[in-house]
């Protein structure tokens, strides 16, 4: 580690002001920051001093999350899962019939690893489109205004993927998270300025845009 910290270190003045690269200084400090604890410190009463950091409580947030995630997954393979077997269908086709297939799993609602994964085959895609789109919201917003990358979109990601429904068309997804990040807080200045949870903001335009996609009363 101490060899990158230093590898670091010597690319930093490229991405300060006045360095070659200093409209990616957002980017540089992302990287920087999620790899070490920012050198930063409070060092005045009344502030507490302690080994931790926004980001790393970020970290420990999403972290929280994930046993929502796995409990959402193995859900949606056993709803699946059981309605396949009540209807009489042996296997699910497509690209996640063919992972599965591959993966050794097969649509058993009465095994873990089967529900598991067919689950995952339906919220990581729509996890990684979340995470992707609003990413690059998150990057050009921080570059064209100078400032850093905020962390708060490590728990805004994860919260807005859990919301949606398994099987929403993976451009509404993009749809929704830019929305929420573009809509619900970009436009108010950015995090500590914006009123609206972005997460639930890109949720609610996707509720009323598209209504057909977001509700029903059939297993998908």
């Amino acid at each position: 580690m101490n060899g990158l910290r230093k590898f670091l270190d010597r690319q930093e003045r490229h991405f300060l002001r006045g360095g070659k690269l200093e409209q990616f200084g957002a980017l540089y400090e992302m990287v920087d920051t999620f790899l070490f604890s920012p050198s930063a410190v409070t060092r005045n009463a009344p502030h507490i001093r302690d080994a931790i950091d926004l980001k790393r409580v970020m970290i420990f947030v999403w972290l929280a999350v994930m046993p929502c995630a796995f409990m959402g997954m193995f859900n949606v393979g056993l709803q699946a899962n059981g309605a396949m077997a009540t209807m009489g269908i042996d296997q699910i086709v497509g690209f996640r019939g063919d992972m599965l297939a591959m993966l050794g799993a097969g649509n058993n609602p009465d095994s873990l690893w089967d529900n598991l994964l067919l689950g995952a085959s339906y919220w990581l895609p729509i996890y990684l489109v979340t995470f992707i789109v609003g990413g690059i919201w998150e990057v050009i917003f921080a570059i064209v205004r100078g400032h850093e990358i905020n962390e708060g979109f490590f728990v805004t990601s994860i919260l807005f993927s859990l919301t949606l429904p398994p099987d929403i068309p993976l451009w509404q997804v993009g749809l929704g998270i830019s929305f929420g990040v573009v809509v619900g807080k970009e436009v108010f200045g950015g995090t500590g300025k914006n009123f609206l949870n972005p997460a639930l903001t890109g949720r609610a335009f996707l509720y009323f845009a598209y209504p057909a996609q977001m509700s029903g009363d059939m297993v998908w």
